[in-house]
């Protein structure tokens, strides 16, 4: 008679919270949020959808979940004996990296507002946004204008690269058409697009977006005076 083919062992006892997501974020970064099922979790972890259940409310509560542990494992890098400025740019790369590596928690974070996930983030620049000085009646709009360009432009940059492997682009390539493209407008309708189609070919997307974290806080330095 023939062999039964082995399954999972079933692992019941074993499953915690923390296992639980730790395997979605996996799932979450080879598949993205569509391939984020209960049934597809279950058979990851060897076990049934109904033991997910006791630990996790609904689909939501678990992507915010995920997003919080990568989110939480981002803000806890050290800034010990450093500058507030030092500090903010350290977030902020850190935020531009975890992002481009786990494109799916942009999304989650925009799904999440007031949570945790983001509570973490405004946290950490309020932080050091208090420790510039800057006063108590301005640092909202500050930190907003922070956060907003921080998250905009590393959900902007994985959706582009999120983009390019759809499409089977390789980025120096991609860019290189782009540039070429934007060498060929109408010089007197596009002027400076036709001035920087060179520098596109060679920009480098993380020393821009620090870029504009300087520009950001050489503001915050002008208003204070300093």
């Amino acid at each position: 008679m023939a062999k039964k083919a082995k399954t999972p062992q079933r692992r019941e006892d074993s499953l915690s919270r923390d296992r639980i997501i730790d395997e979605s974020i996996a799932l979450l970064d080879s598949s993205g949020e569509r391939g984020l099922t209960f049934r597809a979790l279950a058979e990851r972890l060897a076990t049934g959808p109904g033991a997910i259940y006791w630990h996790i409310d609904d689909k939501n509560d678990l992507l915010t979940a995920a997003c919080d542990a990568v989110i939480a494992r981002t803000m806890s890098a050290p800034v010990i004996n450093t500058t507030p400025e030092a500090a903010i740019r350290a977030l902020a790369l850190g935020m531009f990296d975890t992002i481009d590596a786990h494109p799916w928690v942009g999304s989650a974070l925009t799904r999440a507002p007031g949570q945790l996930p983001m509570v973490r983030i405004l946290e950490g620049i309020g932080q050091q946004i208090r420790a510039l000085g800057v006063p108590d009646n301005t640092q909202w709009s500050v930190v907003s204008a922070l956060l907003n360009y921080i998250l905009g432009v590393s959900g902007q940059n994985a959706a582009n690269a999120h983009l390019a492997r759809e499409l089977g682009a390789y980025r120096d390539n991609f860019l290189h058409e782009v540039s070429v493209m934007w060498s060929q407008l109408d010089p007197d309708a596009y002027p400076f697009t036709r001035s920087v189609a060179g520098q596109l070919r060679v920009h480098d997307d993380r020393v821009d977006f620090l870029a504009g974290i300087d520009l950001i806080l050489r503001g915050i330095e002008s208003s204070q005076g300093r």
